[in-house]
């Protein structure tokens, strides 16, 4: 596997490129231009700024996350047509700076949500946390709010372009059914599918989160079957997954290992991280180490493991640690710590791999 860490850019992120450079097998940054609507062209001067930025610290930018999907396109608009060509150009002009994968999603409205950014922990840290009761009862006007007051940082998925009409946005979906944007997202893929393997790229769609449906909007990337359903709207190996632990591991019923397996081929890039799952539906996000949370970490790096997996990884949201002031989810010490951890259980698996090979040849000798 190719480890790789995210980072939001020079003056929109608390962690610096050389701090990042500390941590042992990271080969690369995950990126995008936080300032460009969704829907817009990325520039190539902005694509080359950002490239020389990650070459003077040692850093590839083989991986993007997210280049967004306008919701015109996710609505089915007239209007898609025309950033769907923009989308095309970003993906030629990422191309032309060597991006090998582009992680996006097609979430209505929101790309993620949780109720709380910083709830307590019993070590006294603090992590992003989901109530599951609070979102079935609140205005998601409320949520807007909270999450916005909650940071000094941009947050992904909650730019404030996009939620400035929010009304208007619940109105527009209120028309569009599952199967409506099960369509919209279709359309979206014939059109992108073909120039991105064109242009050497894995097109990676991120799972929803959470997996289940919110605040009366549809949801598909959810599960397994939904998963299957997805790779063969347009059965091409440019059109692949990122693969997220924590999304997937909101529901207990969906089992990682096992969807690893049947789409291992089809996974260009991975998120891996822990959360612990209560019975009434809430959650939490925690450490890495498995034992923390819910999700069976080893069992998933194994299964990558041997998968023959040599696609891109990342620590996702970490716990914030020792004080540490940053974008929540995205502090540099606690998924310094993942990487660690899933670094030990990787190489853990690779020694143990490389033992038996090589008992195995003294047999043969023997």
């Amino acid at each position: 596997m190719k480890m790789v860490f995210r980072w939001f850019g020079e003056g929109n992120d608390s962690v610096k490129l050389n701090h990042i450079k500390h941590i042992p097998g990271v080969e690369g940054i995950v990126w995008a231009l936080h300032d460009i609507p969704a829907g817009e062209e990325w520039p190539k001067k902005q694509i080359e700024a950002v490239k020389s930025q990650a070459d003077r610290h040692g850093f590839h930018i083989d991986v993007v996350e997210s280049v967004n999907v306008h919701e015109d396109i996710k609505l089915g608009l007239p209007t898609r047509d025309l950033y769907i060509e923009n989308y095309k150009k970003t993906i030629e002009n990422l191309a032309a700076a060597g991006v090998k994968v582009i992680c996006y999603n097609f979430m209505p409205v929101f790309d993620w949500t949780r109720t709380e950014l910083f709830k307590q922990l019993e070590d006294g840290s603090t992590a992003m946390f989901y109530e599951k009761a609070k979102v079935e009862n609140m205005d998601p006007l409320e949520l807007v709010d909270k999450i916005g007051n909650n940071s000094n940082f941009t947050m992904p998925g909650w730019e404030p372009e996009r939620l400035k009409s929010l009304r208007q946005l619940f109105d527009r979906y209120s028309r569009v059914t599952t199967e409506d944007l099960w369509d919209n997202l279709k359309y979206f893929l014939e059109q992108v599918i073909p120039i991105a393997e064109q242009n050497d790229i894995k097109m990676a769609i991120h799972p929803d989160d959470p997996p289940w449906p919110i605040f009366g909007l549809p949801r598909l990337l959810i599960s397994k079957e939904n998963i299957r359903r997805f790779l063969k709207l347009v059965d091409n190996p440019a059109n692949g997954l990122t693969l997220c632990s924590g999304s997937l591991g909101a529901n207990p019923d969906n089992n990682i290992p096992e969807i690893i397996r049947e789409f291992a081929d089809r996974i260009p890039f991975a998120h891996i991280r822990n959360l612990k799952v209560y019975e009434n539906g809430d959650f939490i996000e925690t450490s890495h180490r498995a034992v923390d949370g819910s999700v069976d970490i080893c069992n998933i790096v194994k299964t990558y493991h041997d998968s023959g997996f040599t696609g891109y990884v990342r620590p996702d949201h970490g716990r914030h640690i020792f004080d540490e002031q940053c974008r929540p989810g995205y502090g540099l010490y606690d998924r310094a710590l993942g990487i660690m951890y899933l670094w030990g259980i990787w190489d853990g698996l690779v020694n143990d791999k490389r033992q038996k090979d090589s008992l195995r040849s003294k047999d043969l000798i023997n």
